[in-house]
């Protein structure tokens, strides 16, 4: 197999809680929210790899450590085999931030609202020192803006962002990531605060643009059903861990861990004749705080499955329990 265009392993984010002043004469411990605990994965070139969960999972917290805005408190991060965990000089930094772009859940809110849509593709060049001319410049900007469909793209440089729909603004957002020709992109939830009738569009756009451009995605989410229908592989997270991993269809449609089984019970059925054979849903309970996080597996106390001197007192390692799917659980395969 050939290198992996991102690797992570055992990489962990510990934010310290602040004492106060009673708690530091008495000597007690600094806390620590555990917002990503050892996560391990690597993604292939061309892959969509998505990262699904409920809020409060360490989703976005990964991928601003993959997007070197947060400097992780352990592990390693690789980019096409070297160690950028920790880079050094500012021109490191430079050429990492161009090869590794983002794309942000709200449009709105990454764009200044003073910038013209020119003026916003325009940026990410300049800084980079990318186009000699403004000539060269505004050929880049049309060819971005051509490619993510807003056409004809001299109508649109003169606009304001507030002057856009959603997924036009989406549009212009991914036209940015893509104009500096990035390795990697990691998509923030890229769709979820779009109009549902055009979600699969952008996101077939975003296919699209893969395919021409060779790019890899980071694709983070809590909507199993967009990443079914947009990633080539799953990792469900929980608590800063991933409980379960593998193939998209694979985790869809056996899903080992009881999370996994909870996150899709709660996805409504559009078929009639399956909803009876949908169960309750296997949960209960809230999730703990990171802060404190549960001795054992972390899901035990919302866990139905749950065996006592077992689950809740001994952490469960991620495990192959079969080819290519893994997943951290004492009853895999038992339930």
């Amino acid at each position: 197999m050939s290198e992996p265009v991102l690797k992570v392993e055992n990489l962990k984010k510990y934010f310290p809680i602040k004492r106060g002043l009673v708690d530091v004469l008495k000597g007690k411990p600094e806390r620590h929210v555990k917002a990503v605990d050892g996560l391990t994965f690597e993604i292939g070139k061309q892959e969509v790899f998505a990262l699904v969960g409920e809020s409060g999972c360490g989703k976005s917290t990964t991928g601003k450590l993959v997007m070197k805005l947060l400097e992780p408190t352990d592990g390693k991060i690789y980019l096409e085999g070297k160690d950028v965990t920790e880079l050094k000089s500012k021109e490191e930094v430079r050429e990492y931030r161009r090869r590794v772009q983002m794309i942000f859940q709200d449009p709105f809110s990454s764009m200044n609202p003073r910038f013209r849509i020119y003026d916003v593709l325009e940026e990410p060049l300049l800084i980079h020192g990318i186009g000699e001319t403004r000539a060269e410049r505004e050929e880049l900007i049309y060819k971005a803006l051509e490619m993510v469909k807003i056409i004809p793209p001299e109508d649109y440089v003169g606009r304001f962002p507030h002057m856009l729909s959603g997924g036009q603004r989406q549009r212009v957002a991914i036209a940015r990531a893509l104009i500096l020709n990035p390795t990697f992109i990691v998509a923030d939830e890229p769709v979820s605060m779009l109009d549902v009738s055009i979600r699969a569009e952008v996101l077939e756009l975003m296919k699209d643009l893969k395919e021409k451009m060779g790019v890899t995605y980071l694709y983070i989410t809590h909507d199993l059903s967009t990443a079914r229908y947009f990633a080539d592989y799953i990792a469900v997270m929980y608590l800063g861990r991933i409980v379960e991993m593998g193939p998209a269809h694979v985790v869809i449609d056996n899903p080992i861990h009881p999370y996994t089984r909870a996150l899709l019970a709660a996805v409504p059925e559009p078929i009639p004749e399956r909803r009876e054979i949908i169960k309750e849903l296997p949960i209960k309970g809230e999730v703990p705080n990171a802060a404190n996080v549960p001795a054992g597996c972390r899901f035990h106390p919302r866990c139905i499955y749950m065996e006592k001197g077992l689950c809740d007192t001994k952490h469960p390692q991620l495990i192959e329990y079969e080819h290519n799917h893994w997943v951290e659980c004492w009853l895999a395969g038992k339930i």
